[in-house]
């Protein structure tokens, strides 16, 4: 059973029909919309400041959502994938977004609606990612624009999670 842990008078709520696996851990001023899958080793830690995720969002195994102390809230928007040990850190991620596997988004940072983070990548703090656009590297860069493959991939990655989800349920 996934660990929820009230911390600071501040208790994790979560919206209709998410998916916490066993061992995924969600502390403290954490607000989750619907549809939500937080998956293996995932760690949600509203310890220092608030995390907000919107719908249909997946957070998937090993990534790692935190904030800043008094200083950086984090929050992510509806159909939002965050990939495989990525790292998201006090700052906005718009809805319809992929952050991909390993890559960090730091303090302050924006992620312009429908955009890509590559794998690997490191957005620096106060970075304003465009909305539609794929940024990659370290430090990240915009590399291009997303075309109409690269939306559905994004739109099916978040529609995909909730289904894998009810596999565990059965």
């Amino acid at each position: 059973m996934a660990i929820i842990k009230s911390l600071r008078g501040y208790t994790p709520e979560f919206g209709k029909d998410c998916f916490l696996a066993d061992n995924a851990v969600v502390v403290g001023e954490v607000k989750m919309g619907d549809r939500c899958t937080i998956w293996f080793n995932a760690i949600i830690r509203g310890d220092v400041h608030a995390i907000t995720i919107g719908d249909n969002t997946n957070v998937q195994d090993g990534a790692i959502i935190h904030c800043t102390y008094q200083k950086a809230k984090t929050v992510i928007g509806s159909n939002v994938s965050i990939a495989h040990n990525a790292i998201v850190h006090g700052c906005t991620v718009e809805d319809n977004v992929l952050i991909g596997m390993g890559a960090i988004v730091m303090d302050d940072a924006v992620i312009g609606t429908e955009s890509v983070i590559a794998a690997g990548a490191v957005v620096l703090p106060g970075t304003r990612v465009e909305p539609g656009s794929i940024y990659a590297g370290t430090p990240a860069k915009r590399i291009k624009d997303i075309g109409p493959e690269m939306k559905e991939v994004i739109l099916r990655t978040a529609r995909n999670y909730p289904m894998y989800a009810e596999w565990y349920k059965q």
